[in-house]
């Protein structure tokens, strides 16, 4: 645990803020009552989302490796 002050918070955890605030969105837009239940499934699946969202048209080819190699 560290404590910083406003400036380090605000440029450190700039993108930490941009993510959590994305994925409160994105969870009350498509879901619109979360249950505890099945929380940590809606969090891996925007966390797929936000890691494949600049693969493109490279996602099949990505795919088609990730399958031969087993991977």
């Amino acid at each position: 645990t560290e404590k910083s002050d406003a400036k380090t918070t605000k440029e450190t955890l700039k993108w930490v803020h941009i993510a959590i605030s994305n994925a409160k969105r994105t969870l009350l837009g498509n879901y619109h009552k979360i249950k505890r239940k099945y929380l940590q499934l809606y969090l891996n699946e925007f966390i797929y989302k936000l890691n494949r969202r600049y693969f493109g048209d490279k996602l099949f080819d990505r795919m088609v490796i990730a399958n031969i190699t087993g991977a």
